[in-house]
């Protein structure tokens, strides 16, 4: 991190915790001095993480089992953090999914309702239930994790690509509606991150999964924890409103250059 620490003592709030960019982000911050608040589906990789941030780096960590398609457990989340007094410095609305590969006339509908409910609804009324509390202390941020999917749509992929144009003009239409406040508001869209994401695409489908990453150097959740990082460490003066970050190797939604030493 280029100049100084303005994230440490900070209190930040993650959801899709356990694993991919969510974990990344919070082993970043919580090197950097944040305080965390954890959530995800999988309490077992919440508390391992919990345990050992804490240890590593002496900062707090608040871990909540969470599927951000609840929206009553999510009011209730809302609801403990301002009864005991937490407002998060920082939403990172990270939990997201893609589900499937297929034409839309062929694409199964069980796999689109889930996109929509987690990569909407969920970002959603986690914004709706956090934001007010940032809104009466007139500070904070929000970082809404996004997508190449967002800007270019590509074959197969339309109701996933739809949820990210979604994102996209929600994360621009939050920073409209919080004109004249000090709260900022930021997407970062990455390509290709090698996580679960495709593995949970193709449902469990390792070979398939495996072979979205060959020939090329992808990004790493680390990289867009690094971003992250920066974007919340700028000035508060400074406000980054969308940054698309693809792997060098990446030109597009479409354009992925391979070799056979994957270089």
């Amino acid at each position: 991190m280029f100049g100084p620490n303005r994230i440490q003592g900070k209190t930040v709030l993650i959801t899709g915790a356990s694993s991919g960019i969510g974990e990344a982000c919070a082993r970043a911050l919580a090197a950097h001095g944040a305080h965390l608040i954890l959530c995800a589906r999988r309490q077992e990789r919440l508390t391992a993480l919990q345990a050992s941030l804490e240890a590593a780096h002496g900062v707090r960590v608040q871990v909540y089992r969470l599927d951000v398609r609840d929206r009553p457990a999510v009011e209730a989340l809302a609801a403990d953090l301002s009864r005991n007094g937490v407002v998060p410095d920082v939403l990172v609305n990270n939990a997201g999914k893609a589900l499937g590969l297929h034409l839309l006339h062929e694409g199964s509908v069980e796999d689109w309702e889930e996109m929509i409910d987690t990569n909407v609804k969920g970002l959603l009324y986690m914004t709706r239930a956090v934001l007010p509390l940032m809104v009466a202390r007139d500070s904070g941020h929000v970082v809404n994790i996004g997508s190449i999917a967002g800007h270019q749509v590509y074959q197969k992929g339309a109701v996933y690509n739809a949820t990210k144009f979604a994102v996209r003009a929600l994360n621009e239409g939050m920073a409209l509606d919080l004109f004249g406040t000090r709260i900022r508001v930021t997407s970062i869209d990455p390509g290709l991150v090698e996580t679960e994401f495709s593995r949970v695409r193709f449902h469990g489908d390792v070979n398939r999964a495996r072979a979205v990453y060959e020939g090329y150097q992808p990004l790493r959740p680390e990289d867009i924890a690094e971003i992250v990082l920066f974007v919340l460490n700028v000035p508060e003066h400074v406000n980054i409103l969308d940054l698309v970050v693809l792997p060098t190797a990446q030109r597009s939604a479409h354009m992925v250059h391979r070799t056979p030493s994957g270089g």
